[in-house]
C-alpha cells in the first residue's frame, strides 16, 4: 500500500523524474511547484508517462498560507523536498534570494509539516556541502564546507534538519547528497531544460549538439588525470530518482534518518563525456581548450557504498546511457515552443 507524498519542486528536472519513480513505487503524489524554473506542460507529460492524472498545487514554499492550505487539503504521510534555487554562480550574485528560498522555504515547510503532524522528509542536498579536498572518493564523514551561497544554503538546510531531529524523535530525515545528475527519461518526454547558458557540463554539450552553442569550452587540459581534463561524478537522473524513492521507503519503514551520497562511485572526464555525447548524436562535437578556472579541482567524486548499505541503492546506468537519453530528450525538444 503506497503513501500520499507531497513533492515540492516536482515539475523540475530531478523532481519530475522522482515523481515517476514514486508513482511507479505505488505512491499517491501531489506536486507543489511555482513553475519559476519549469515548463507548464510538465504535468501533462508526466500524465503521458504514468498513465494517471497529475495532481498539482501551484504555490511557493515562501507562502505560509498556501502551505497551510495544501496540508489541510491533503493527508500527507511524507514530503520529498526539491523546491529551491540551484544555480551556483547566480547564488553568489543574489545571496538574499537564495537564502530566502532555500533556507526560509525549508523552515516554512517544516513548520507546516509539524502543524499537520507529518514527520518524514527526504531532503535534496548536494555534494557542494563537502569542503575542498584532494582525497577521493568523498565519504559522508568527509569535512563539510561551502564555496558558494548555494552550497551554504544546502549546508544550512542539513544543519537545520540535524537540530530538528534532535528535538523530537518523531522526525526522520533522509538527506541525499548527490553530484551531477545527467540524462533524461527513456521516453524523451522529460529532461533537463536550462533556460540560459548552462552551468553544468552535459546540458552545455547538449546545446552544442543541437547547434545552440558553437563549441564546448574545456577549462584546462593539463590536470593530473588520464586525459588532462577534469574528472567529475555523474549519475543518471533515473537512478537518482530511484534513490529518492528508496530513501522515502526506508524512512517510512524504519522511522530512522540517514545521510548518504548518491552517485556511481567513479568519475568521468570532460573528454570522456564529450566523446560519449558525440557517439549518442552521431557526430563529432567541437570543443576549444580554455584556461583553468580558479577553484576547479582535478577530480571530484563520491563514495556511494553507504547508500547501498542503508537503502539498497546502486546506480545501474552508465555514461553512454546518460548521453543517449539526454540526446533523445534534447533533440526532441530543441525546436519545440516553450510552454
Amino acid at each position: 500500500m503506497g503513501s500520499r507524498i507531497l513533492l515540492t519542486g516536482g515539475a523540475g528536472y530531478i523532481g519530475s523524474h522522482t515523481y515517476v519513480a514514486l508513482v511507479e513505487a505505488g505512491h499517491e503524489v501531489v506536486i507543489l511547484d511555482n513553475f519559476s524554473n519549469a515548463r507548464d506542460d510538465v504535468p501533462a507529460r508526466l500524465e503521458m508517462i504514468t498513465g494517471h492524472p497529475v495532481a498539482v498545487e501551484r504555490a511557493d514554499v515562501l507562502d505560509k498560507a498556501a502551505l497551510a492550505r495544501i496540508f489541510a487539503a491533503h493527508r500527507f504521510d511524507a514530503v520529498v523536498h526539491f523546491a529551491a534555487l540551484k544555480a551556483v554562480g547566480e547564488s553568489v550574485q543574489k545571496p538574499l534570494e537564495y537564502i530566502e528560498t532555500n533556507v526560509a522555504g525549508l523552515l516554512n515547510l517544516l513548520g507546516a509539516m509539524r502543524d499537520a503532524g507529518v514527520f518524514r522528509l527526504v531532503f535534496s542536498s548536494s555534494a557542494t556541502v563537502y569542503a575542498e579536498s584532494e582525497v577521493m572518493p568523498l565519504a559522508e564523514d568527509a569535512p563539510r564546507g561551502y564555496a558558494s551561497t548555494y552550497a551554504w544554503t544546502k549546508l544550512a538546510g542539513e544543519q537545520i534538519l540535524e537540530q530538528v531531529a534532535r528535538s523530537d524523535a518523531r522526525w526522520a530525515f533522509g538527506v541525499l547528497r548527490y553530484f551531477n545528475p545527467a540524462g533524461a527519461h527513456d521516453t524523451g518526454l522529460i529532461g533537463e531544460d536550462p533556460q540560459d547558458i548552462p552551468n553544468n557540463l552535459m546540458p552545455y554539450i547538449a546545446k552544442v549538439a543541437v547547434g545552440e552553442l558553437p563549441a564546448l569550452n574545456v577549462f584546462g587540459n593539463d590536470y593530473p588525470t588520464p586525459d588532462g581534463t577534469g574528472v567529475r561524478d555523474y549519475i543518471h537522473v533515473v537512478d537518482l530518482a530511484r534513490g529518492h524513492a528508496l530513501s522515502l521507503a526506508a524512512l517510512i519503514a524504519t522511522g530512522r534518518g540517514h545521510v548518504v551520497n548518491l552517485g556511481t562511485g567513479r568519475g568521468y572526464s570532460v573528454m570522456e563525456m564529450l566523446a560519449a555525447y558525440s557517439r549518442a548524436c552521431g557526430r563529432d562535437l567541437p570543443h576549444a581548450v580554455a584556461p583553468r578556472r580558479d577553484g576547479d579541482l582535478a577530480a571530484y567524486w563520491g563514495d556511494p557504498r553507504l547508500a547501498e548499505a542503508e537503502l539498497g541503492f546502486r546506480a545501474a546506468r552508465d555514461l553512454d546511457d546518460m548521453c543517449s537519453t539526454s540526446w533523445g530528450w534534447i533533440s526532441r525538444r530543441a525546436n519545440a515552443p516553450r510552454g
